[in-house]
């Protein structure tokens, strides 16, 4: 059974997840309008992944005893200056989720809660991957820039991930 403390984190965890989930959506809608369909499908296949890390948080306090209370998601963004702009965005969002990921594994070693320490793994290895592909963009848009052929070919290849 989780502790009240732990289950606390966790609902907290959920609405965070969700809310990466809305700003990831957010972006995409943003590269939509902007002609940039490639960006728009990686950023809507990254949304749709946070939903899933939602979940699984949901499912581990159902299996643990516990109750999942849902809280309020605050607004995303919703304008950026470039591509740019919105990947320096999901480099730092990204870094954000991995330090509330280390305080819940932080927590779980306090309480001993062996099962979550376990759970939290997948995630700690996942923010390494979340972190690397987010700073892999935006390594080659600094390198590129927001405009020209380059850009457009980032496009094509960002359009390319799966969901």
């Amino acid at each position: 059974m989780l502790s009240k403390a732990m289950q606390d984190a966790i609902n907290e965890q959920i609405k965070n997840e969700l809310y990466s989930a809305y700003l990831y959506l957010a972006m995409s809608a943003y590269c939509e309008a902007n002609s940039l369909p490639g960006f728009a499908h990686w950023l809507r296949a990254q949304s749709q992944e946070e939903v899933e890390h939602a979940m699984k948080f949901f499912d581990f306090v159902n299996e643990r005893g516990g109750r999942v209370v849902l809280h309020a998601i605050d607004q995303p963004p919703v304008e950026f200056e470039s591509p740019v702009e919105i990947f320096e965005a999901t480099l730092e969002h990204e870094r954000k989720v991995t330090a509330m990921i280390h305080r819940l594994f932080e927590l779980a070693l306090e309480e001993k809660d062996y099962p979550a320490q376990v759970m939290l793994h997948w995630f700690i290895d996942e923010q390494v991957e979340e972190e690397s592909n987010a700073g892999q963009i935006l390594d080659t848009l600094n390198m590129i820039g927001d405009k020209g052929q380059a850009l457009v070919m980032l496009n094509k290849e960002l359009a390319k991930r799966g969901g």
